[in-house]
């Protein structure tokens, strides 16, 4: 694929990056160039085909090179993130990998330092930036290029592309960790095949050409930030951007907003939680501008939402009379916004965690429509998406093409349409299996068919639409199953004084929750009522306020009838700290790592269920919050 891009477009730019003080281009031809060198110098080192080597560094060139040029070389390459610790998941990986070689940037080799004792199956750890002192092993990227440069110069191209071209569709590319919300991280072997047949099936979803750009905002281990931040753009002559790496990842995630103005993309991979992040410097630059403005904006949202709807499919009817308005507003206020976006932007597409509708109808009325999709890293990862030619929100959108889709109960039975079970997938993107995991292989891979763990139905339309978790049901006291995931969301997203909650039950007469509370929110209203949360009094008032958000769902609750009342929760534990990546109690996708959170909190569910522990007031709640 990437052969056949460069004899196509060879001189369009393939990659951009910024490190000094603009971004600068690199082609098609360029970046060949590049990776064969790299893949020789890692012939001449000695790796064979099949060997694994990791990567561990910031998104940036020599990322995307680095995994090409592994490839030539015939490797396999576990990508890992750089926010992992070395402790224990780094380790963990890089030991279950067999990594034999090593490739990291300069910001990340402390940590490779950190466990080379460890690491007895490493030959040689290539650093990316130039370092004053070099550790036994290590050696540098320039030293790596020079190996390659007399390798070319004493083979022929042809002897060099020999083991690029013996790689066959089921040769092993990658070794993708997940790191999974329930036990060890599962490395997902996808082949090479996996690969240019996910580009093939995701690209009959969007029309994307040699002309469009992208910049990269997730971490290229990310398998959706693989595949369709440059895989995908590859495969077309397109050209990817990576964002601009700072002395720290915070300085790295302030460097977004300017750099998405530098390189103009016309769409960019976005998570749940980036999305919001954007819409609050959009409120808030609209609030700095004063109340006339703010009323304009808010004004104009409610129109341009109203005119596009919740999908392209829906006939307009006598919304078609808006379209003046629409026009006017857009040209105002919108599409100033979208000049802080490059103005290029036509639309920002997600794939993590559900996409709240609300968020979705925002970036609508903005212009920069939020398209949500739906995949895992088991399955290259896409499996359907929105886009710009069809879109609903609320849902996951239409299937690629070509995939098997079917929902199955839980005897894997296939059920109706319409009807709610596990979304069971088989097509050429289908992972090779788990790595050294052949339990979890068959469990989850069976005649083909790929057991996703998600919940889900498809629509008379032919729309999927993703319910949450198949395997993380709860379950009440008479057998009945229900997804947590939607009330968590909602919860979260209704309420400001709600940071962070996951609801539980075991076969118990009530749901509980476990919490994780807004303090500022909490502290702002009781300032206003001349409370605290030093004083007792003040802390049941938090607790108020709180059981007051969890009733707006229950009867005579602004949101009543959003959920059935028996699936809310009954009470709730207040918690002092919020689940983070750091305790894992959050994954890299930022998804909840519910058995993690199950273990740790087990004593407060347990109290949940004693006659004291289901009172508000509980002491254990009263001393979460001082």
């Amino acid at each position: 694929m990437f052969e056949e891009s460069v004899r196509k477009y060879p001189n369009n730019t393939f990659l951009l990056e910024k490190t000094g003080k603009q971004f600068e281009p690199t082609t098609y031809a360029q970046t060949q160039k590049q990776v064969y060198r790299i893949g020789a110098g890692l012939q001449a080192l000695g790796v064979q085909k099949g060997d694994t080597m990791a990567l561990l560094s910031e998104g940036r060139n020599m990322w995307v090179m680095g995994e090409l040029g592994m490839f030539y070389a015939g490797a396999v390459n576990v990508p890992l993130s750089i926010k992992l610790e070395e402790s224990n998941d780094l380790l963990f990986r890089l030991l279950h990998g067999d990594v034999k070689y090593v490739m990291v940037s300069g910001t990340q080799l402390g940590k490779i330092r950190a466990i080379k004792d460890k690491l007895t199956l490493v030959e040689k750890v290539i650093v990316f930036d130039a370092q004053q002192t070099y550790e036994e092993k290590e050696m540098s990227l320039d030293e790596l290029l020079q190996m390659g440069d007399d390798f070319l110069s004493s083979h022929t191209e042809e002897e060099f592309l020999k083991v690029a071209k013996s790689i066959q569709n089921d040769d092993y590319a990658t070794i993708t960790y997940t790191s999974g919300t329930t036990a060890d991280p599962k490395g997902v072997v996808l082949t090479h095949r996996n690969y240019t047949a996910n580009v093939e099936q995701a690209l009959t979803l969007v029309n994307i050409d040699q002309t469009w750009r992208t910049l990269i905002i997730l971490p290229l281990d990310h398998c959706f930030a693989h595949v369709v931040g440059f895989y995908i753009m590859m495969s077309v002559g397109a050209t990817a951007a990576t964002t601009q790496v700072g002395r720290t990842p915070l300085e790295t995630l302030r460097n977004i907003p300017q750099n998405i103005k530098e390189v103009r993309p016309h769409f960019i991979l976005s998570v749940p939680a980036l999305a919001k992040t954007f819409k609050k410097n959009i409120e808030q630059a609209i609030r700095a501008k004063g109340p006339t403005v703010e009323r304009l904006f808010n004004w104009g949202m409610k129109v341009r939402q109203m005119y596009y709807g919740d999908s392209n499919l829906d006939f307009k009817g006598f919304r078609y009379f808006l379209k003046p308005l629409v026009w006017f507003f857009d040209k105002i206020i919108f599409s100033k916004v979208r000049e802080n976006f490059g103005g290029e932007l036509r639309f920002f597409i997600g794939g993590g965690a559900l996409l709240d509708k609300d968020l979705q109808k925002f970036y609508v009325g903005v212009g920069m429509p939020m398209f949500q999709g739906y995949g895992l890293s088991e399955a290259t990862p896409v499996i359907s998406s929105n886009g710009p030619e069809l879109y609903r929100f609320g849902s996951s959108g239409k299937l690629v093409k070509p995939i098997e889709l079917k929902i199955c109960d839980s005897e894997g039975k296939e059920l109706p349409v319409g009807e709610m079970g596990e979304i069971v997938v088989k097509g050429e993107n289908v992972m090779a299996g788990y790595w050294k995991n052949p339990e979890s292989t068959a469990e989850t891979v069976r005649n083909g068919y790929l057991y996703t763990g998600d919940l889900g139905y498809m629509s008379e339309e032919g729309l999927l639409y993703v319910k949450g978790r198949f395997k993380s049901l709860l379950i009440s006291s008479d057998g009945e199953k229900y997804s947590p995931e939607g009330i968590e969301e909602a919860l979260v997203e209704k309420s400001v004084y709600i940071d962070q909650v996951m609801l539980y039950n075991n076969q118990s007469n009530y749901t509980t929750a476990v919490l994780v509370p807004n303090r500022d929110q909490l502290l702002r209203t009781l300032k206003a009522q001349g409370l605290d949360l030093s004083a007792e009094e003040g802390r049941k008032a938090a607790l108020e306020i709180l059981d007051a958000e969890v009733g707006k769902f229950k009867k005579g609750g602004e949101f009543e009838g959003m959920f059935p009342e028996r699936w809310l929760p009954s009470c709730f534990a207040v918690l002092a700290e919020p689940f983070t990546e750091q305790n894992h109690m959050i994954n890299s996708t930022m998804k909840m790592v519910r058995g993690k959170i199950e273990k740790a909190y087990a004593a407060r569910i347990d109290y949940m269920y004693t006659t004291e522990g289901k009172k508000l007031l509980n002491p254990q709640n009263l001393d979460a919050l001082k």
